[in-house]
């Protein structure tokens, strides 16, 4: 590449990331999910528009996974633990057996209902099993849910990668050549059990590296975090494993301990999963030959029925049995599991290892991938206000760059009080937040004021609170608790337990 043609790449390569951030933005006014924008950038740059070629899907395939590796290691920076923790049973299941009967409905729909050949047919289920963690992130974080909720569809967004891939390798052979069900769990069990090992070891390994080592620049602090992920996931792929749940793990252990520039590393994650997502989507628009794209029209809409409409609700309802969540909670599950870069790369696979059909597959799922993220992720919020699950009180992380709160070993958070919540009528001081915690600011009807002891709230006030990682979980129980049965929750014997503990009362 001669320097003339690396700014014409450069050139390209800046207009084309720019104009994806002004569709991010664009999508995020329109209430769409911004990875259908970022899709149409890559088409309308490819050949059929502009006109730069690419059709390289084994260069798609490995570009996409280290993009998903990208995104993963974000996904786990920003989670968590103290929400997932409870929560690993149940998206174990999800991850493992629901992909597996989504794989065994959808397949059996597209082959006996749609006439497609069986092995295409079970190539297209797994394809198209896993939901998307780059979709379930940028969509779920927005929406003012129930944490229990939200961290269950990350987590089995998190998790699912792993065996869907494994199934999707095992199904691009022949069937002739497919190896026996034991085999197939044996290798989901090695693959699985090694990458959790290796990315847990990394991130701990990470974790004291970094809280001993003095770096000579702030910035090399997000950089050696993130590092460490990928390497998790380059060891877990070297070593035969899934270097997919290894990246997830070790970002999930990093993001949960006590590391220098913790909110420096957090936006340094997220600006790199933002750029992971965006060359991802951008590379598959452009990978895809809009030309092509009728044809596709009906089989992607019969699969996608199938899959929204019976294999994912199937999938849900026997994986939760066990653990007796509500069919509220069940049915958003359910619409909530939303496909997007996952099924699209995974398209390439077949491609690359020369499976005869496995063009028409990728035309399939890129149109079911638009048309369902289309019809899923704009519904998402007024159906979870129809269930009933909407709380406007949740509390949400507030990142802010420019305050010390790393050296003062704080956080940082919001709640409002919504309508018909007994934190209104109910003084600062009678909150009584476990200390340190402290109201610092109220934003009410547009205007911020600095609240004194004997302030009452009201509702629709937005209350700004500095407390400790300590102290964090006491806070939200408490609020939880007044917003319940007011400022006597406690003599009431309200202890602000968590939705999923707590699912008989209210929210106040």
């Amino acid at each position: 590449m001669t320097l003339q043609q690396l700014y014409v790449v450069l050139l390209i390569g800046g207009v084309v990331l720019l104009a994806s951030i002004a569709a991010a933005r664009t999508a995020h006014r329109l209430g769409l999910p911004s990875l259908l924008l970022f899709l149409a950038v890559g088409v309308i740059v490819g050949e059929d528009v502009i006109g730069l070629p690419f059709d390289d899907a084994q260069l798609a395939q490995a570009l996409g996974t280290s993009a998903l590796a990208v995104i993963l290691v974000d996904g786990g920076l920003t989670t968590r633990w103290a929400d997932l923790r409870r929560l690993l049973a149940p998206a174990g299941v999800l991850a493992l057996a629901g992909v597996g009967i989504s794989v065994g409905v959808t397949a059996a729909g597209a082959h006996y209902l749609l006439g497609m050949d069986l092995h295409l047919a079970l190539l297209l289920g797994a394809i198209v099993s896993s939901t998307d963690a780059a979709a379930v992130f940028a969509v779920l974080r927005s929406l003012p849910l129930p944490q229990k909720v939200t961290a269950l569809l990350e987590a089995e967004s998190g998790f699912n990668d792993a065996p869907t891939i494994i199934l999707v390798l095992v199904f691009s052979t022949s069937l002739a050549d497919l190896p026996s069900p034991a085999a197939v769990a044996g290798n989901v069990l090695f693959q699985l059990s090694v990458g959790a090992v290796l990315g847990l070891l990394i991130g701990w390994l990470g974790v004291i590296a970094l809280r001993h080592i003095a770096l000579p620049a702030t910035g090399l602090y997000p950089l050696a975090t993130v590092a460490f992920g990928i390497l998790a996931f380059a060891a877990g792929g070297a070593t035969g494993a899934s270097g997919i749940i290894a990246a997830y793990l070790s970002g999930l252990v990093l993001g949960n301990s006590k590391l220098p520039h913790r909110a420096a590393t957090r936006s340094f994650a997220e600006g790199a999963g933002w750029l992971a997502q965006i060359g991802l989507f951008v590379m598959l628009g452009l990978l895809v030959t809009p030309s092509e794209l009728p044809s596709a029209i009906l089989p992607a809409l019969g699969v996608g029925l199938i899959l929204l409409l019976v294999a994912r609700p199937v999938s849900v309802a026997l994986c939760l049995l066990p653990f007796r969540t509500p069919w509220q909670e069940q049915v958003f599950i359910s619409w909530a599991g939303l496909r997007g870069a996952v099924p699209i790369v995974l398209a390439t696979f077949p491609i690359v290892a020369g499976v005869d059909g496995a063009r028409d597959l990728l035309n399939i799922v890129f149109v079911l991938v638009v048309i369902f993220t289309l019809v899923q992720g704009p519904t998402l919020a007024a159906l979870a206000r129809l269930l009933g699950l909407t709380h406007s009180g949740r509390l949400r992380d507030v990142e802010v760059e420019t305050a010390p709160l790393d050296v003062l070993d704080a956080d940082l958070l919001t709640a409002t009080v919504p309508p018909g919540s007994r934190l209104a009528g109910v003084a600062v001081f009678e909150l009584r937040l476990p200390r340190p915690t402290v109201v610092t600011l109220i934003v009410r009807d547009g205007t911020t004021l600095v609240p004194e002891a004997a302030t009452v709230l009201r509702a629709g006030d937005e209350l700004l609170l500095i407390t400790t990682p300590a102290t964090r979980e006491a806070t939200e129980r408490r609020l939880r608790a007044v917003g319940r049965s007011g400022k006597l929750a406690r003599w009431l014997g309200e202890a602000g337990a968590p939705e999923s503990v707590d699912e008989g009362r209210g929210e106040g």
